[in-house]
């Protein structure tokens, strides 16, 4: 199917691109103008993959960022508001330097891409896959993470964020309020990448599931990011789901975390130094934030403040978390045993 059939359908709303993905996308002006030198080459690129919905519109679950690069290129790329976000401005590639400061539409002539390279986009043939409709949403997360391999989207959160966009958004918009929230911010100390990669909504989906989990089904987890997945799917179709519960005792433990360590909620303390060091530990969020958590959703109160302080230093040097949270170690081992050791903690700060 050429460019200019499958424009047609995008600008009848035939054709979903999620604009709301466009978050996750990571291509920088670079790759975009690669990506079109190679449609101007009639180099061949990656097929298309789509869902067929029930009313005939197609669903892309492989692809959105080069066909999202095409119509951006274009002019036509809409956003989340459905208004039209601007057109970008090439740059020079290693065989087409003379994309170089080119855009689709301009005022300046001399900026404008030469109509033969125009035409040569819209020409441009692009082969698509009709994957079948399934209803089955942990299913259709199966296929969304196998096809989604060339880059576009790099961990299994963003995959995770995309299939709950899909299936509940009112359920991803409440996340990210909650992942927005002060209390939160104050107690995750996360690279920039780490931020990139959605590395707080990972903490944020690990506090609800492991928190709402019973110690039974922890106990049986194989692949964490599948068992994660699952988790949220299942939610995202749970009408019965307590959000006001589980943001109500969200609050709870980072306020209570946020007052008392800030920052240093999941880092590891040096006893002769007398300090925290490092970065924001999963291990740690696991023991501290989901121990808090599950005991508040059981009835208890919060811990005293003076004990939990002290028992919390010693977190990085007890030598039976280190065992289980070592490099190496799986999540089916680890898991089970950190929440078991925040449920100790916590009891032993009553």
């Amino acid at each position: 199917m050429s460019v200019g059939e499958l424009l047609s359908m995008y600008r009848d709303d035939e054709l979903d691109l999620h604009p709301e993905f466009q978050r996750f996308f990571r291509w920088n002006i670079e790759q975009k103008s690669k990506f079109i030198e190679s449609l101007l080459l009639g180099i061949p690129v990656p097929p298309i993959f789509v869902s067929e919905q029930p009313n005939s519109r197609w669903d892309v679950i492989d692809g959105l960022q080069r066909l999202s690069t095409i119509f951006e290129v274009m002019g036509e790329l809409k956003d989340e508001t459905n208004g039209i976000k601007d057109q970008i401005t090439l740059t020079r590639t290693r065989y087409l330097p003379s994309l170089e400061g080119k855009q689709w539409e301009s005022e300046d002539k001399e900026k404008i891409l030469p109509e033969s390279a125009k035409i040569k986009i819209k020409r441009s043939r692009l082969d698509i896959n009709i994957v079948k409709n399934t209803s089955d949403e942990i299913a259709k997360y199966e296929i969304f993470q196998r096809l989604n391999t060339g880059g576009s989207i790099a961990t299994d959160q963003e995959v995770r964020n995309c299939v709950l966009i899909m299936n509940n958004r009112d359920l991803f918009e409440w996340i990210q309020d909650l992942s927005s929230e002060e209390d939160f911010r104050n107690c995750i100390l996360l690279t920039e990448r780490a931020e990139e990669e959605a590395f707080d909504l990972e903490l944020l989906t690990r506090f609800i599931v492991f928190s709402t989990s019973s110690e039974e089904s922890l106990s049986r987890i194989e692949e964490l990011g599948d068992f994660l997945t699952n988790a949220m799917i299942r939610i995202a179709g749970d009408a019965n789901f307590d959000s006001s519960g589980i943001k109500l005792v969200f609050e709870k433990t980072f306020n209570y975390l946020s007052t008392y360590l800030g920052q240093n909620s999941f880092r590891k303390f040096n006893l002769s130094k007398n300090c925290y060091y490092g970065g924001t530990l999963a291990s740690l969020f696991e023991v501290v934030a989901v121990g808090i958590g599950r005991e508040l959703l059981a009835g208890n109160d919060l811990p005293k403040a003076n004990i939990f302080l002290e028992k919390h230093q010693l977190l990085g040097n007890n030598e039976q978390l280190r065992q289980f949270t070592k490099s190496g170690v799986r999540s089916s081992t680890r898991i089970p045993r950190t929440i078991a050791f925040g449920k100790e903690l916590f009891h032993q700060c009553l």
